[in-house]
């Protein structure tokens, strides 16, 4: 088995890219994976682990090969080398260079009555994933990133999805995209902006349905708003006029939930 044990090492230098740069993650069409759990998910959702690298003293050869695949490539690390490539403080030892996939919009299997969420031009990595966290837990059909500002495999969306980046089905496209798509499938869109809004409790999501939130700074563009089947709001009682965006998003993806009663 090869070991690398440098921090100089060409190919932990690639892996470094691999972490910081979108560029280096889109030419090569991998990134970067960390934790037995996220690798374990990540193989269940259909991803293909190229490569396996581990700390021998922190996790067993045995609990790697059985988070291996028959093609996957084993690499023993030092504790050096780790530590240049993990972003987590708390560790398990275990990386995996993973192969990307296809985020189109064609790409997405939906059935009959979907529930889909849209979130539009999302800043914060944790927010997306903590939006991909709730998307999990309601089993959604479907997350469209509208607009993304960053690639789906950024580091931040990945660990902080906690490996829900791999249980979802997951899109992206421009807001123009992603409209079409769901006009020409029939699905209602359900737009959270402030306004010509009505409450979002009193609609009917019981039918196909993509809810559509904003940035926390500007809300929703004006061509979301167009487009809209109708506008919604939280009620807000406090001094402020907004959430964050993943705890909106909760909100309304488990008013919908609980309409088509769980």
């Amino acid at each position: 088995m090869k070991q690398i044990s440098s921090t100089q090492n060409p190919y932990i230098k690639s892996l470094v890219q691999l972490q910081d740069k979108a560029k280096a993650r889109r030419q090569s069409g991998t990134f970067l994976i960390e934790g037995q759990r996220e690798i374990m998910l990540a193989a269940k959702g259909g991803y293909t682990a190229e490569t396996i690298l581990f700390v021998p003293d922190m996790i067993s050869e045995s609990q790697v090969r059985e988070l291996s695949q028959p093609d996957t490539e084993l690499i023993e690390i030092s504790r050096d080398v780790y530590q240049k490539l993990a972003y987590r403080d708390t560790t398990e030892g275990i990386l995996a260079v993973a192969k990307t996939k296809s985020l189109s919009l064609d790409d997405l299997k939906l059935g009959d009555n979907p529930l889909i969420m849209v979130a539009e031009a999302t800043e914060k990595p944790g927010n997306l994933g903590a939006i991909l966290r709730t998307a999990d837990a309601a089993n959604l059909d479907a997350v469209i990133i509208a607009n993304p500002k960053s690639d789906m495999y950024n580091p931040n969306i990945v660990r902080s999805s906690v490996g829900c980046l791999f249980t979802n089905q997951i899109a992206t496209g421009s807001t123009a995209q992603v409209i079409k798509y769901l006009k020409n499938k029939g699905i209602s869109i359900y737009c959270a902006t402030l306004q010509d809004s009505t409450y979002y409790h009193t609609q009917n999501y019981t039918t196909p349905t993509a809810l559509v939130v904003g940035t926390e700074a500007t809300g929703l563009t004006q061509e979301w708003r167009d487009a809209s089947t109708k506008n919604i709001i939280i009620p807000m009682q406090g001094e402020i006029d907004s959430m964050n965006v993943s705890v909106a998003a909760a909100i309304l993806i488990f008013e919908a939930k609980r309409q088509r009663g769980f």
